[in-house]
């Protein structure tokens, strides 16, 4: 049976725990979208070196772990480099470029997914392909992509959760402290860890849903 006042207790260290992994959320999200966006156009490039170039990155971040890559980028690239990154700035760089990867596919397929009439009335009308994409197909691309979008960053939300392996004073890593200092309140902890991780993919869904709703209703 659980101890509902002993999990409360602990309650003030995990949600300074759940802001760590909020705001760590919230800098890999916009990183995300950034490298998913640079990245899903030039894998629809007319040059074949940079399709294959998007490619590559795309696989290796897509094909190798995202805790092998947390660790490569904070603990191997600096003793390579001879430089220092902090943890967050780790943490961020490695789920932006995993999530990111991954982003690249669903906007690359949401413009692809767009009828090929669209293409064809935007050069009949002659206008450049910066401009094309920039006010025909990239509007309806992002009606299309939104959805998927949602669902992946609930994915990277998620995995946070490794970040505490790099020393990151996140949710699971306050957790995993007060366990150590109190193991009989096993139980307790990890319930209240999952209510705060619950609360937090609960809030980034709905703002989601209504960012979905606002670009709906903006294109009438």
């Amino acid at each position: 049976m659980l101890n509902w006042i002993s999990a409360f207790e602990f309650l003030p260290i995990l949600v300074r725990g759940a802001f760590v992994t909020l705001e760590i959320t919230l800098f890999a999200i916009v990183l995300s979208a950034i490298i998913s966006l640079a990245i899903g156009l030039l894998r629809l490039s007319r040059h074949r070196i940079v399709r294959f170039i998007a490619s590559v990155y795309v696989e290796i971040f897509r094909g190798t772990s995202l805790l092998v890559q947390l660790f490569w980028l904070y603990f191997a690239l600096p003793m390579l480099l001879n430089i220092q990154i902090s943890a967050m700035v780790a943490a961020v760089l490695a789920l932006g470029l995993n999530y990111g990867a991954y982003g690249s596919e669903i906007v690359r397929s949401s413009i692809l997914a767009i009828p090929k009439g669209q293409y064809e009335a935007a050069i009949a009308l002659n206008m450049s392909p910066s401009l094309r994409m920039r006010r025909i197909l990239m509007p309806q691309a992002l009606l299309l992509m939104l959805p998927s979008f949602g669902n992946l960053q609930i994915e990277l939300l998620k995995g946070t959760s490794l970040v505490y392996l790099i020393t990151l004073m996140d949710l699971t890593y306050q957790g995993m402290v007060l366990r150590t200092f109190d193991s009989s309140k096993t139980a307790e902890i990890f319930a209240m860890m999952l209510i705060l991780y619950f609360i937090l993919s609960y809030s980034l869904t709905l703002s989601l849903r209504y960012i979905e709703r606002k670009a709906v209703g903006r294109r009438g």
